[in-house]
């Protein structure tokens, strides 16, 4: 999965992109060359403390991008980065194939009747509070265990509302520290006992710049290091800024593991 920020404030300024058709096909281009599976547009950053913005921005921001890709790549499937029901009904109507949650209908529960009505696929992420206000929510009695039993509750709601498919998002980063994002890594393959898919999102996160003492933009070499160990927990997609890295990742780790 390719990242593709419609945004002016997202950590990882190499993923930015700028509001225009020549500017997001370029991107888009770039990626599905290079071998994306799937491309997630967001148009709200959800770095910690980002900056709020209405509901009609990020609508004006991801459905011509969602257009121009879907006119461009028709195959080419389309994750909506959204937590926002009416900005998911808006990019599902232009052409959005699955909707990727970080609050896991936490913030807005109105998008959970949204996409169960659209009957697409639904990642559902682990967070604490908003993205202005997770970064002081990562206090947890048991991280693995909290985390499992809050994913084993929304898969019983999610299945009662009639969303069909779920992919599951452990959340790096969101609501919590770079040592709980380590332990994170460490037991991932724990969340297959829930029997549904699940992403990765560490690609060039403070877990890996601040351990390394580098900048995101040179977090590249400790994000492939660390995809291969998503890889061997079981993880079945990598969102990802470096879409070719990831590919070789992945066919270097199933000459290892066929």
């Amino acid at each position: 999965m390719g990242i593709l920020n419609l945004t002016p404030d997202s950590f990882f300024e190499g993923s930015r992109v700028k509001i225009s058709k020549e500017q997001v096909l370029t991107k888009a281009n770039k990626m599905v060359k290079e071998g994306a599976d799937i491309l997630d547009l967001g148009g709200y950053s959800t770095r910690p403390g980002a900056v709020d913005i209405s509901v009609n921005e990020e609508i004006d921001r991801v459905v011509p991008a969602i257009g121009w890709i879907k006119d461009a790549y028709p195959e080419m499937l389309i994750s909506l980065d959204t937590f926002k029901s009416q900005v998911a009904k808006k990019g599902i109507e232009a052409g959005a194939d699955l909707i990727n949650d970080v609050s896991g209908g936490n913030i807005d529960p109105e998008i959970l009747r949204v996409v169960a009505d659209s009957g697409l696929p639904y990642i559902a992420m682990h967070m604490r509070g908003t993205p202005q206000t997770m970064k002081g929510l990562s206090d947890y009695s048991d991280l693995i265990p909290e985390i499992l039993y809050y994913f084993a509750e929304k898969v019983d709601l999610f299945k009662k509302l009639g969303i069909k498919d779920v992919i599951l998002d452990p959340g790096f980063g969101f609501a919590k520290t770079a040592e709980q994002g380590f332990q994170l890594l460490k037991n991932l393959h724990l969340f297959r006992s829930l029997g549904l898919p699940v992403l990765a999102g560490i690609s060039r996160k403070s877990m890996i710049y601040k351990t390394l003492g580098v900048t995101a933009s040179e977090a590249l070499n400790g994000t492939t290091a660390l995809h291969m160990v998503a890889l061997q927990q079981g993880v079945n997609i990598l969102r990802v800024h470096d879409v070719k890295e990831a590919k070789e990742t992945i066919k270097l780790y199933e000459k290892l593991y066929p």
